[in-house]
């Protein structure tokens, strides 16, 4: 029976992530001879050819290409198999509050790993706008929230996940009339999107009038796709059916997706959780529009 060593699947991610033999290396602190062999040796073990070799080819072989997938998969496993048999035993519970921006693939894979890493450890879940969050952390009615605010508003114990531009943005065929006011997309009534717009001092004369309300990002890119009016949008959400307005207005701060801890969680299950949160989030789009 042929068998995968597992140092040197992960020498084949390794390769994947990081573009090429000498940068694998690099990661590793291996001798590139030492990750060539190892390929070498796993090509010899399965009976096949991993890695192209060839100038402007692909890196990985189509053969590379379907290990690769069972590699990351495998190697996963493997550390968090390790993880939780050296982790000591926590229980607790927690009490998470999120976006509908971070409810994501992501944090879908990082609930389930951390509840097998941590079984007695109970996480109740709800979905609001990041300014009822901030509100339900100072009232101690969540633990730990998950969502966006902009940089400017960071605190040091903040955890940023990753950040992002925001942009006003409209339909590219939408035209905006000097002499009326500017219709407006908002995330809620409590958006702070929507509460930065309507505070700036230098937005056009007429103004901005809010004319539709829809926590959904989907549902603001759909409306905004659709001609209904000017969004606010993260630099995630563009499209090529929009039209950057950003010289017209006044250019908004950036925004930080964080993991912010309230000031009485601090046992070892919530510092765990926000290991694991901090670990495996990435700022892919998680978005369909139809």
């Amino acid at each position: 029976m042929k068998r995968l060593d597992i140092e040197a699947l992960r020498t084949l991610c390794a390769i994947a992530e990081h573009g090429g033999i000498t940068r694998a290396a690099e990661h590793l602190s291996l001798s590139q001879s030492a990750v060539s062999h190892k390929v070498k040796r796993l090509e010899e073990r399965i009976g096949c050819s991993l890695l192209t070799r060839q100038s402007g080819a692909p890196l990985l072989s189509e053969d590379g290409q379907r290990l690769l997938v069972y590699a990351r998969r495998i190697c996963a496993m493997h550390d968090e198999a390790v993880q939780s048999l050296s982790t000591r035993p926590i229980s607790g519970h927690i009490r998470l509050g999120m976006t509908e921006d971070v409810t994501s693939s992501d944090l879908s894979r990082i609930l389930g790993r951390f509840t097998r890493l941590h079984p007695n450890v109970s996480v109740r879940t709800h979905v609001r706008q990041s300014v009822v969050l901030q509100r339900e952390l100072e009232k101690g009615e969540i633990d730990i929230s998950m969502m966006q605010i902009f940089a400017t508003d960071l605190r040091p114990s903040d955890t940023v996940l990753f950040t992002d531009l925001v942009h006003w943005v409209k339909a590219k065929d939408l035209e905006l009339r000097c002499d009326c006011t500017i219709p407006f997309l908002a995330y809620d009534d409590d958006c702070f999107f929507k509460h930065w717009a309507m505070d700036i001092e230098n937005t056009p004369a007429t103004g901005l009038e809010t004319i539709l309300e829809c926590a959904s990002s989907a549902g603001i890119v759909s409306a905004v796709q659709s001609g209904l009016g000017v969004a606010l949008l993260p630099g995630r959400y563009l499209t090529d059916e929009m039209q950057i307005l950003d010289h017209q207005f006044s250019p908004p701060p950036e925004l930080a997706y964080v993991l912010r801890v309230g000031r009485n969680s601090r046992s070892a299950h919530f510092k765990s959780f926000g290991k694991e949160v901090a670990k495996g989030v990435t700022p892919k789009v998680s978005l369909q529009v139809v």
